[in-house]
């Protein structure tokens, strides 16, 4: 009990001190999106709406997309890391770069032409018009995002994270200064936030771009450009076509129901802090041949999430007067908010855990089956079952809400029996094999590395 003690402490160790910094990544993230539509919610409820309309379009149509696709290297590098294949990591990454960058071609059609799509899914004409204003100009991000999220990926899975959260954490501070700037001094209002957002994306790009390429810390991983990566585009496309319907398919079932509740912001602070910590645990220790470690990673990784979802249940229910204001001055959003949040709190609880669980499925390379269970989960019963509430039995916004949360519960039942009967050895076999196809025959004394990246003795 004691051993089990001792090891369970170490990796806990290993994932807070991963986790730690990626909750600040995560947050400073999510935010630029969130400080423009602050910015814009307090000139006037139009703009709030059609920004709070094409935050949730290009969510679905691109960011979330390319954060589905990006997740494969989960699986990639961090089996490849853990395997001492070193130089495959930057090959995948550069790989992934290619295929995410193609795919901006047609999410920037998509994004010059919403007006038409939205008043097609009877959303109000003006407030469509002034989505499509800001989607257009958010256009020069999707690239910057598309690049953005492989270098996170690339170097999470090294666990190398100080150089993210200072790159991160610089950029929403420059973000607010420009929001200030373009929206509310040179009064460009709607247009103002969506090139401050495009600004701020291209800066933490550039940042994290210069880190890999001058930074000690990346040497044996980033070793230049290669024609290697074009090579097995198709397996990587298999793994990346289910990373992203997991990720989508749960990301869409969010914007559907602010589409069917009138273009409200989405209440949900999508944090994925756990999923990062343990997806880039989980595959590094399968990527070294521990399956062991892979499961203690596992029971550890649950524990931790199951502490911070009580804690954001607290902290939600403690503020549920505050949120409402900082989004906007109107007294019926603000009470209606504030209404909301104990539901909301319970979802936030459950989705700590769901989280944590999808990074394990990424971990382990198991995206197919993330996403047959989101599509059993939210579009069989808990979407149904959120209309049913909404617009039968008239529960309205709540009803909506209360469906997500079936979802989630659904998921966690589904994913937690998958994970307590996983064979580890055999997943540890698996992913060998996965980096024998992707490069050289993986050091067979390799160890699980620490949270600086050398190798436990």
């Amino acid at each position: 009990m004691s051993i089990w003690k001792k090891e369970s402490s170490e990796e806990a160790k290993k994932q807070l001190w991963l986790a730690g910094p990626m909750v600040f990544v995560s947050v400073f993230q999510y935010s630029l999106l969130v400080i423009s539509l602050i910015f814009v919610g307090h000139l006037n409820e139009l703009l709030l709406a059609g920004v709070s309309l094409a935050n949730s379009f290009v969510n679905v149509t691109g960011f979330n997309v390319l954060i589905g696709m990006s997740s494969a290297l989960d699986t990639f590098c961090g089996q490849s890391y853990g395997a001492k294949q070193y130089h495959m990591v930057g090959i995948h990454m550069q790989r992934a770069i290619v295929v995410t960058m193609i795919a901006t071609i047609p999410m920037s059609i998509i994004w010059a032409y919403l007006r038409p799509i939205l008043v097609v899914l009877h959303q109000d004409k003006t407030i469509a018009a002034q989505a499509q204003l800001y989607a257009r100009y958010l256009i020069p991000s999707l690239s910057a995002d598309a690049l953005l999220r492989c270098f996170v990926k690339f170097l999470q899975t090294q666990n190398i994270v100080l150089p993210m959260v200072l790159a991160s954490g610089f950029t929403t501070l420059a973000h607010v200064l420009l929001c200030w700037v373009l929206v509310l001094k040179l009064r460009l209002g709607i247009k103002g936030a969506a090139i401050a957002f495009c600004i701020s994306n291209w800066l933490n790009t550039v940042v994290l771009a210069l880190n890999i390429k001058l930074s000690s810390s990346c040497k044996s991983t980033w070793t230049g450009f290669s024609r290697e990566s074009l090579h097995n585009i198709p397996q990587f496309l298999k793994l990346a076509f289910s990373s992203t319907l997991m990720v989508c398919f749960e990301q869409w079932t969010f914007q559907i129901m602010i589409l069917l509740s009138g273009a409200l912001p989405n209440p949900k602070l999508q944090t994925s802090a756990l999923s990062i910590c343990a997806a880039a645990r989980i595959s590094n220790e399968l990527g070294a041949g521990c399956p062991r470690a892979a499961y203690l990673a596992v029971k550890v990784t649950l524990l931790i999430s199951l502490m911070v979802g009580v804690l954001g249940f607290t902290l939600l229910i403690l503020t549920r007067n505050i949120w409402g204001h900082i989004f906007t001055n109107v007294p019926e959003v603000v009470h209606y908010v504030a209404s909301m949040t104990p539901i909301l709190a319970i979802f936030v609880f459950v989705d700590s855990i769901q989280t944590a669980l999808s990074g394990i499925v990424r971990g382990c390379g198991w995206q197919k089956l993330g996403a047959f269970s989101n599509l059993g989960s939210y579009y069989l019963v808990g979407l149904p079952f959120a209309i049913v509430l909404a617009f039968v039995l008239h529960v309205k916004a709540e009803g909506l809400l209360l469906g997500i949360v079936l979802s989630l519960v659904l998921q966690v039942v589904c994913f937690l029996v998958v994970t307590l009967r996983t064979n580890w050895e055999k997943e540890a076999n698996n992913a060998a094999k996965r980096v024998r196809i992707n490069g050289v025959q993986p050091d067979a004394n390799a160890q699980p590395s620490d949270q600086n990246g050398v190798v436990e003795q």
